[in-house]
C-alpha cells in the first residue's frame, strides 16, 4: 500500500516538464575494481551476520516462553527493526559494489530515502520506550509489573512504528516534487538528504529548513528523553545498598545504554545541523556508523552481556 501510493505520487512528480532526471547515479565508495570486490565482500559479510544475528534474538525471544516480557519484547522488535533497517540500504550497496552503471531510478531513490529515514526515527522512538521500560522497571520495581503490562508494551511498540512512518512522509513528498533537471550524480551511497538538495535546479531553503528542523526536534527530544530517564535511574542505583545489587542493575542498562551512544553519536553529527559543507566521505562514514554499524554490533552487545538471552540461545543451537 505504502509503495503504491508513493510510486504513483513520486512517477506522477518525475514527469512534470520541470524535472528531467529519470533516474540517479549513486557513487558509493571510490576505488578501482579490487577495491570494490573487497567491499562487496565485507559488506556481505556484515549485512549475513546482522541479519541472522539479529533473527536469532527475534527467534529466541518468540520461542522462549521466559523472554516473554516487555523488556525481551522490546528488545525483539528492536532486532526486527534492524533487520530491515540495514536492509533499506545495504542490498542496494552490494549491487552497485558489482555494476559499473550504480544507476537507482527517480521513485526507488525517493522511496529508499522514505523508508530509511522513517526506519530510523522508528529506532529512535523505540529506544525511548525501552529506556523508559528500564526507568520502571528500576526505579518503581514494585509497580512494574501493572504499570509496563504487555497490553501496554504492544500498544507503544504500534505507535513507535506508526509514528516513524508518518515523521518523514510529507517531506519526501515535498523532496520529491523540487526540480531536478540535471547532473544526477550522487556522491553518496544512498540517496539522502543533503546529496538530493544539492542536485535539485532551483533552491529550496523552506524545505530544507523544515527537514533539519524536524530532524533536529526528533534527536533531540527522544536523546533528552533517555538522558532524563538514565539520570533518574543511576539516581535509583546508586541508592543500591550492596554493590552485587548496584552491579546487577547497571548490566540490565549497559547494552540498551551502549546502542544509544552509537545511535545516537552519528545522528547529532549527521542531522542535527546541515552537514552540506562536510566532505561527502564524511557524510558517508557517518551514514554508515549509524545505519550499519549500529545494527551490526546489536546482536553482539545484547547477546554477550545478558545472561537471559545467552541461556535463550544455547537453548536454539542445543549448546550445552
Amino acid at each position: 500500500m505504502v509503495f503504491s501510493v508513493f510510486s504513483a505520487d513520486l512517477g506522477f512528480m518525475n514527469s512534470s516538464m520541470t524535472s528531467t532526471v529519470t533516474e540517479f547515479i549513486l557513487l558509493g565508495f571510490s576505488g578501482g575494481q579490487e577495491m570494490q570486490m573487497f567491499l562487496f565482500t565485507l559488506f556481505l559479510g556484515v549485512y549475513l551476520f546482522t541479519t541472522l544475528g539479529n533473527g536469532t534474538i527475534v527467534c529466541a525471544v518468540r520461542w522462549d516462553q521466559r523472554l516473554h516480557t516487555p523488556m525481551y519484547i522490546l528488545l525483539e522488535n528492536f532486532a526486527f527493526l534492524e533487520i530491515w533497517y540495514i536492509t533499506s540500504t545495504v542490498p542496494n550497496m552490494l549491487a552497485n559494489f558489482l555494476s559499473e552503471a550504480n544507476i537507482i531510478s527517480f521513485a526507488g531513490c525517493f522511496l529508499q530515502f522514505y523508508f530509511f529515514t522513517s526506519l530510523g526515527t522508528t529506532e529512535a522512538y523505540l529506544l525511548c520506550i525501552m529506556a523508559y521500560d528500564r526507568y520502571l522497571a528500576i526505579c518503581h520495581p514494585l509497580h512494574y509489573p501493572t504499570r509496563m503490562t504487555l497490553q501496554l508494551c504492544y500498544i507503544l511498540i504500534f505507535l513507535c512504528w506508526v509514528f516513524g512512518f508518518l515523521s518523514y512522509s510529507v517531506s519526501t513528498v515535498q523532496l520529491s516534487q523540487l526540480p531536478f533537471c540535471g547532473p544526477n550524480i550522487i556522491d553518496h551511497f544512498l540517496c539522502d538528504m543533503d546529496p538530493l538538495m544539492a542536485l535539485s535546479c532551483a533552491p529550496a531553503p523552506f524545505t530544507e529548513i523544515v527537514f533539519y528542523i524536524l530532524s533536529s526536534f526528533i534527536i533531540i527530544l527522544t536523546l533528552l528523553y533517555i538522558l532524563g530517564s538514565y539520570t533518574f535511574l543511576v539516581i535509583a542505583i546508586l541508592k543500591v545498598p550492596s554493590a552485587a545489587g548496584r552491579r546487577k542493575a547497571f548490566s540490565t542498562c549497559g547494552s540498551h545504554l551502549t546502542v544509544v551512544c552509537l545511535f545516537f553519536g552519528a545522528l547529532l553529527a549527521m542531522y542535527a545541523s546541515p552537514t552540506s559543507d562536510n566532505p561527502a566521505e564524511i557524510q558517508k562514514i557517518m551514514t554508515l556508523f549509524y545505519s550499519v554499524v549500529t545494527p551490526f554490533l546489536n546482536p553482539l552487545i545484547y547477546s554477550l552481556r545478558n545472561k537471559e538471552m545467552k541461556a535463550a540461545l544455547k537453548k536454539i543451537f542445543r549448546i550445552e
